[in-house]
């Protein structure tokens, strides 16, 4: 990790630079993937599967005895683990359930929304290397809350064609009952266009590698939504001189160790950090069951040492971290300044880690700066809001002048006519 000290503000910009592939090169790869897909179906998907995961598979549907098994491979006290996460997940999200409201705007002119689940939508959950079958719970109790008739689920199998039982074993918790054994663009382009196994959906969502973000960037073109550019997981951190130099360090791992392609940054207001943090990086690496993976994130990432708390803020904000830790003696008074992160951990005893598995908040979160621009994933992001209005025929009457004149000041004759013309009508 390379200690920048004091950066001048114009060279923020650079600092703050993600890692990137090269884009022209990245596309042009996905979209022949899409292309086959689309063109080609399941044929697409065997042959996809037996290139890049080495595996030749008969049917893609995960069968009924996988799931009824999935639960037997696992250890109780990873069951009991995957239950208590569930269980705090549902209850923090069905708390963003939206009561409905009517307003009466004036007299006889009564507005309403209606909350309305997305009928298909279909979860990406990475395998490999580390399947997240916490992203499920992320994704499926949300989807079921939020009333989705049918939630699909595609995974990458292992060189057996198996799924990893704990991915089956959450998907079960979450209500999820259909999953499929596809993995990377492909499994983004199975669920946008639909196979002769895969079901079109009209939502996707779920974090992937590159491959993965950008088939989802690049099927929004045929009308499927997507939850958000969500790619290389990332951390910033802000110390002051309170902070725990361990605590620190092993928060910054912790993401780091997510990918190859992962960045971390460490700002602080304390010289008296830098050097612990960046020792006991060293030291607590080597514990690391993915220690290659965290020393190459760290290539990628930058301990920055600024003058004073609005700095760092200001920095922190031009970031705009997925995930955003205030390591500080008073981080309710930083979390005031917190304008652009996906989710914000406050204090000393709150690691990043909680958030990613069981404290109730979802881990599915903007990445790459989006932060700017998109929320992390919620109830909301399951749903469709519809609008209703009501209007008697006196409350017509007291809005019609407005109408009528706000359309005819338009050229839209037709619009103050369909007001008119109920007016002219006798009872």
């Amino acid at each position: 990790m390379k200690i920048i000290r004091f950066p001048d503000k114009k060279d923020w910009q650079d600092l703050l630079k993600r890692p990137s592939a090269d884009v022209d090169v990245l596309e042009k790869k996905v979209l022949q993937i899409l292309e086959e897909v689309k063109t080609k179906g399941d044929q697409a998907l065997k042959d996809f599967s037996l290139k890049f995961d080495r595996v030749d598979l008969d049917s893609f549907l995960v069968t009924e005895e996988e799931w009824k098994t999935a639960g037997s491979f696992l250890t109780d006290d990873l069951k009991l683990s995957i239950r208590q996460a569930a269980e705090n997940i549902e209850l923090f999200h069905r708390s963003q359930i939206p009561a409905e409201e009517r307003v009466e705007t004036m007299p006889g002119v009564i507005c309403w929304r209606k909350t309305v689940g997305i009928e298909k939508v279909g979860l990406y959950i990475p395998g490999g290397s580390a399947p997240l079958f916490s992203t499920i719970l992320m994704l499926g109790i949300p989807a079921r809350i939020a009333g989705c008739r049918e939630i699909l689920l595609c995974t990458p199998p292992d060189t057996k064609g198996k799924i990893h039982p704990a991915i089956l074993y959450a998907a079960s918790l979450a209500g999820i009952h259909k999953a499929f054994k596809v993995g990377g663009a492909q499994a983004i382009a199975a669920m946008a266009f639909g196979t002769g196994s895969v079901p079109r959906v009209d939502k996707i969502f779920g974090p992937g590698n590159q491959y993965v973000t950008c088939a989802k960037q690049l099927i929004q073109k045929s009308g499927v939504a997507i939850d958000m550019p969500a790619g290389p997981s990332e951390v910033a951190i802000y110390a002051d001189d309170s902070a725990n130099p361990a605590f620190v360090a092993a928060d910054l791992l912790s993401q780091a160790e997510h990918g190859s392609d992962s960045q971390v940054l460490f700002v602080t207001t304390s010289e008296a950090l830098l050097n612990p943090v960046c020792n006991l990086l060293d030291e607590q690496i080597e514990k690391l069951s993915r220690k290659g993976i965290a020393a190459a994130a760290l290539k990628n990432s930058h301990a920055v040492l600024v003058a004073d708390e609005d700095i760092a803020m200001e920095l922190l904000n031009q970031y705009a971290p997925e995930h955003l830790i205030l390591a500080t003696s008073d981080p309710g008074k930083q979390a005031a300044k917190v304008i652009n992160a996906g989710s914000v951990f406050l204090g000393h005893f709150s690691p990043e880690s909680a958030g990613d598995y069981a404290s109730g908040t979802n881990h599915t979160l903007p990445t790459n700066g989006y932060a700017r621009s998109y929320s992390g994933v919620s109830v909301d992001s399951f749903v469709r809001k519809i609008t209703f209005q009501e209007l008697t025929r006196d409350g017509l009457k007291a809005i019609s002048k407005t109408v009528i004149t706000m359309a005819e000041a338009e050229g839209l004759s037709a619009h103050a006519q369909a007001v008119k013309v109920r007016l002219d009508q006798k009872l």
